[in-house]
Formats: structure tokens, C-alpha cells, sequence
């Protein structure tokens, strides 16, 4: 009996040990008790909520945002954009063209800040305007001005004038020394003259330029000089003629363009030889250099090798061709300009027609068809064989009393930042027609084409670009204006 409650007491006194370890270990649904508020880290990034209203539906805004670290997004639409380092961010908005419509962003730049936490908005309110394009003028009282252009990284302008001599203008002012003065060299009979003007591409490396005359014997001359030391004055003793090419017989059609194209080798454009017609066939015959849009090496060029040929040029190792051919079937092209991956050349026709051509800048051995074709017409037949012609991709008619023009003056495709929402577009003008045009080269065609209505500035010999892309006219009246956004319509 005793036996059974000592049992009994040994079991009760397990009991409640157990019990005691469950309750010190948390078991038994016992309470842990209550735990205090938990307190959020403070917020280190914020938000921009960029907001565009005014397009069409389907029409894009051109947005751009940047801010600290190097920040840089760019917005088609309304968005919020997060996790922002706190600070200044600026909202610069671009106009936007649609169906020939502007829209104009207002406002076109803010700034706004952002804080840690929060969200701050900015709101850029599109609005239509028909876009114009008015002049101004820079310069004027040049003699005779051909080409302007400028050097890589350099913000002055530098344009040849015809007697030959190439002027610097800074500042709107033309400074009274020349350049380069080679008026000792140059004839200016007929269409001759001192034509253009191109710099190295390695200009800052190797201090050459290149121009474009015509010589007493009225050759057409590719010359290459040092800009020396100084930057105001060319070394007149470093003259390298790189090529010369005969051009007998007439006056005219000495075409007179050379570039560097995206290759870096060097494009010139030579006239067809003169006269109606091409009456001694040059240019579609290989083995002339005349009537032909040229490319050769001159990044190693010594007095006794002044230039090399390009591996690539398609009549590199034919017999009977000329190596330095690139194209042919040129009357007299009046400037070309490379856009990226395309060429833009543009021919003076003979009695109907003016043109532009374009192609990739990999096309070789184009035949442009002169003096079979005339822009799309047969030239002084009825039908013509066209096999293996490259037609332009632009044309127009001189039209009754030439009211449409004579004899184009090619341009550039525009590249600035002034006139952003004609990124691409090619302008052209007219030696007879005093005009400003442009249009848009597409994979479907030309389109948006159009007269800018300027009003009638005289002849219009010349294109010019400088260094930002923007774009200028030189005129027979000795003038450069340059072309800008005219008043809001």
C-alpha cells in the first residue's frame, strides 16, 4: 500500500516537471508576449513622373531626362521613372513632326528636383505650328564664294572664294588675311575657279587640307597643302598636287566637289569634259576620268606616289578602266554629300531634267546613264536602252521658261539640332531658281517634299555645313546666309 503511493507520488511529481519544461520552452500555447513597432529604414531613392499631353494618338513625344551620376532616359510617353538618386534632374523635350504637322514641346527644357521619399512631377505640353524656315545673313561682300565647310572640332567657317583664295569667318566677321591664297594658280575661265574645299579627317594629327581648281591651263587640279603652325594662315610653300586632269577644248563642266567619305578615302567629282551633249563621249568611257565621281588613298601621299587605289574600287585591275573610277555617266555633278551610309550626288542636266542620286556608300561601278539618259528621259532619242542604268532617285523639269529652275545646286541632308524634326531631309536649291527645297529620302520613295518659300535670294551657288550640322546658302552675290527656324506660323 505504501509501495503503490510512493508510485503514485513519483508519477505526479514526473507530471509536473513536464509540465514546468513545457512552459519554459514556450509550448502549451503559452503567450511570448508583445513585440514593439517595427520602424522602416529611411528612403534613399524618388520618383519622376514625366507627363506628355498634346500628340495625336500614335504619335511618339521626344523626351529626354538626365540627372545625377550620368543619368540619361529617354521618353516616347508619359512615365514614372523610379528608384532616382535624389537631386537636380533636367527634362528637355524635342518637337515632334507628323504628317508634315510640328509639334512644339512647352516647356522645351525644365529642371526639377528630386527628393528622397517623394514623387515630383514635370509636364511637357505638346502644341501644333506649321514649321518655317527664314535666313540669316552672316557675311557678305565675298568674292565670288564656291564652298563652305570647316575643320573637325573647330567652330569657324572656312569658305573658298572663286579667284582663289579660302576666308575664315568668325564671329560674323571675315578676317582680312586669307587662308590660303593661290590666285596665282587658278583660272577662272568659263566655270573654272577655285571649286572646294575638304580637310583631312586626321586634320588635328596631320594639319592637311585639299582643294579643288582649276589651273592656267584650265586642268582640273586636286591639290593638297599644310595648314602649318599658325591657324589663321595655310604654309603657301606646302603645295602637293595630287592629281591633275586634263580638260581640253571647252570651258564648262569641271564639275568641282571632293570630299572624305566615311571610309576615309577621298571623292572628287569631275564634269563631263563641256559642250552640249558630251560631244567627246567621256562620260560613260572608262578610260577617261572625266564625267566621273572619283575615290582614291591619299593618306600616304609622297611626291612620287601622290595617291593610291583603293582595294575595293571596281576597276581596280581591269585593262582599258581607269583605277580611281567609282561611278560614271556623270554630265556635271554640282555636289555630293555623304549621309551616314548613303551618297547624295546631284548632276546638272542639259535641257530638261535635274537630278539627285542616291546610293549606299558600298555601291561601286555605277553607270548614272548620261549621255544616254537625261535624268528618266532619253537624251535626244525617242527610246533608249536603259540596261544597266542607275536611274535618280530624284528628278524635276526645268517646266515652261524654266520656271522650275535650270541647274540644281545639291545639298546636304540635315544632321543639326536647331531644326531636329527634319533630321535626314536633303535640301537642295537652284543656280537659276533662287529657292530653298527639301525632301525626305524613305525605303518607299521621296517624300515630304517642299518648297520652303524664302523668297528670292539671287543665285545660289553653294551649299555649306558646319560644324554642328547646320546648314548655310552662299550666293552669286557674294553673301552666306544661314538657314534657320523662320517665325512661328
Amino acid at each position: 500500500m505504501l509501495a503503490r503511493r510512493m508510485w503514485n507520488l513519483l508519477l505526479l511529481f514526473s507530471a509536473m516537471l513536464i509540465g514546468i519544461g513545457l512552459l519554459a520552452c514556450g509550448g502549451g500555447g503559452g503567450s511570448p508576449g508583445t513585440p514593439g513597432p517595427v520602424t522602416p529604414p529611411p528612403a534613399t531613392t524618388g520618383s519622376l513622373a514625366v507627363t506628355a499631353s498634346g500628340l495625336p494618338p500614335g504619335v511618339n513625344a521626344a523626351v529626354r531626362v538626365t540627372g545625377p551620376g550620368n543619368y540619361l532616359q529617354d521618353l516616347t510617353q508619359s512615365q514614372t521613372l523610379a528608384n532616382l538618386a535624389p537631386g537636380s534632374y533636367n527634362v528637355s523635350a524635342s518637337p515632334v513632326t507628323n504628317g508634315g504637322v510640328t509639334y512644339q514641346p512647352t516647356p522645351a527644357s525644365q529642371a526639377t528636383t528630386v527628393g528622397a521619399g517623394a514623387t515630383v512631377t514635370a509636364t511637357v505640353s505638346y502644341a501644333s505650328s506649321a514649321l518655317s524656315l527664314g535666313l540669316t545673313r552672316v557675311v557678305d561682300n565675298l568674292d565670288n564664294p564656291t564652298f563652305l565647310t570647316f575643320q573637325p572640332g573647330d567652330s569657324r567657317l572656312f569658305v573658298t572664294e572663286r579667284p582663289g583664295r579660302v576666308r575664315i569667318v568668325e564671329n560674323g566677321s571675315t578676317r582680312d588675311m586669307p587662308y590660303l591664297d593661290i590666285r596665282g594658280l587658278v583660272s577662272t575661265d568659263g566655270e573654272g575657279g577655285l571649286l572646294s574645299l575638304a580637310f583631312d579627317p586626321q586634320f588635328a594629327r596631320n594639319g592637311y587640307l585639299y582643294v579643288y581648281y582649276t589651273d592656267l591651263e584650265r586642268h582640273i587640279v586636286i591639290q593638297r597643302f599644310d595648314a602649318g603652325a599658325t591657324p589663321t594662315v595655310v604654309n603657301p610653300t606646302s603645295g602637293l598636287v595630287i592629281l591633275r586632269i586634263p580638260h581640253p577644248t571647252y570651258q564648262n563642266h569641271f564639275g568641282g566637289q571632293l570630299a572624305f567619305g566615311p571610309d576615309g578615302y577621298l571623292y572628287l567629282a569631275t564634269g563631263d569634259g563641256g559642250g552640249g551633249g558630251d560631244p567627246q563621249g567621256n562620260a560613260r568611257n572608262l578610260d577617261s576620268l572625266l564625267g566621273k565621281l572619283l575615290r582614291i588613298d591619299v593618306s600616304d601621299a609622297t611626291t612620287t606616289r601622290p595617291y593610291t587605289i583603293p582595294p575595293d574600287n571596281p576597276y581596280r585591275d581591269s585593262a582599258g578602266r581607269r583605277p580611281e573610277i567609282w561611278a560614271s555617266g556623270l554630265r556635271n555633278p554640282w555636289r555630293f554629300s555623304f549621309d551616314g551610309s548613303q551618297l547624295y550626288l546631284s548632276d546638272v542636266g542639259q535641257d530638261r531634267r535635274e537630278e539627285v542620286n542616291i546610293a549606299a556608300t558600298n555601291q561601286a561601278g555605277l553607270d548614272y546613264g548620261w549621255n544616254v539618259m537625261e535624268g528618266t528621259l532619253c537624251y535626244g532619242a525617242a527610246t533608249c536602252n536603259r540596261t544597266g542604268l542607275t536611274l535618280p532617285a530624284f528628278e524635276y523639269d526645268h517646266g515652261t521658261g524654266g520656271a522650275n529652275g535650270c541647274s540644281i545646286t545639291g545639298g546636304f541632308a540635315y544632321r543639326g539640332r536647331a531644326l531636329s524634326e527634319l533630321a535626314g531631309h536633303y535640301f537642295y536649291s537652284d543656280f537659276c531658281g533662287g529657292y530653298l527645297k527639301s525632301f525626305l529620302a524613305t525605303g518607299n520613295g521621296i517624300v515630304e517634299q517642299r518648297d520652303w518659300e524664302i523668297g528670292d535670294i539671287g543665285r545660289v551657288v553653294s551649299f555649306g555645313q558646319d560644324a554642328d550640322g547646320e546648314l548655310y546658302l552662299l550666293t552669286g552675290g557674294g553673301a552666306i546666309h544661314k538657314i534657320g527656324r523662320g517665325a512661328t506660323q
